[in-house]
């Protein structure tokens, strides 16, 4: 998902675990080219070659991607009213009767087997890509490469970027038809690829029933860690902001839920 309606969502502990990755990654913004070079290097002793990769001709840079980062909802916006503007929480709301309909089953099956209210996983659908309706628009590949050339998380997007090539590998797919957020975050669910290769459930991205399944096999490992579904919540995006959007659309999706 990438409309203006749309975050990345990174989990906390993932992030503190990824900065503490070893020191061989480099930390300073690349100069020039310079950062294609590190990354043949770093990845060739991975066995990966890379650099075929660099010399694509879809590959490319996006630039100023870190202005995203800084300037997103959940670092402006001061309240959870005006977050809701942002994020179109009357829009999800509207229709979320309709997916709820449409994925009834599938929904009460992911609450029985995780544990996770169905109310919590469709308010994670509705802010991470309106019930499916965006995927995203840019390569998770090419939005990792350019996190790393500007220096942005430099240490986090070079894990990615692993992750990234373990799960297309895994998975036989062409890194290059991926779609994401800028964050590099992808399908319904909104899973940065560390998270896709431990919690995603089943093998097609943009299957919904894989991603209902996926949010609440998250949720129910980290409520395992945190005790609650609430600070769970808080491990799929650490924004008070974004619990508290979640959990008023849960709050809206248990009425439609009391009435079917």
């Amino acid at each position: 998902m990438t409309n203006k309606f749309t975050l990345p969502r990174l989990n906390l502990i993932i992030l503190i675990t990824l900065l503490s990755f070893s020191s061989s990654v480099y930390s300073a913004p690349p100069a020039n080219d310079g950062y294609k070079a590190e990354l043949i290097a770093y990845f060739a002793k991975k066995g990966t070659n890379i650099e075929s990769m660099l010399s694509d001709s879809r590959f490319k840079l996006y630039e100023k991607i870190t202005n995203k980062f800084t300037k997103s909802a959940e670092v402006k916006m001061q309240t959870l009213e005006d977050y809701k503007k942002v994020i179109g929480f009357k829009s999800k709301t509207k229709d979320m009767p309709k997916f709820i309909e449409q994925h009834k089953a599938d929904l009460a099956k992911a609450e029985k087997e995780y544990g996770i209210p169905q109310s919590v996983i469709v308010g994670i659908l509705a802010i991470e890509s309106h019930f499916g309706k965006y995927s995203g628009k840019y390569n998770p590949f090419n939005a990792y490469v350019s996190m790393y050339a500007e220096g942005h998380r430099s240490k986090f997007a070079l894990a990615q970027l692993e992750e990234l090539l373990k799960f297309a590998e895994k998975n036989n797919l062409d890194v290059f038809e991926m779609k994401s957020s800028y964050a590099g975050a992808m399908s319904y669910a909104q899973f940065i690829p560390w998270s896709l290769n431990r919690w995603f459930v089943g093998d097609d991205l943009y299957n919904m029933s894989n991603n209902i399944n996926s949010v609440a096999n998250y949720l129910a490992h980290f409520k395992d860690i945190t005790g609650t579904v609430k600070k769970a919540v808080y491990r799929y995006n650490p924004s008070d902001l974004y619990v508290g959007a979640v959990l008023a659309l849960a709050d809206e999706a248990d009425k439609v839920l009391a009435k079917s």
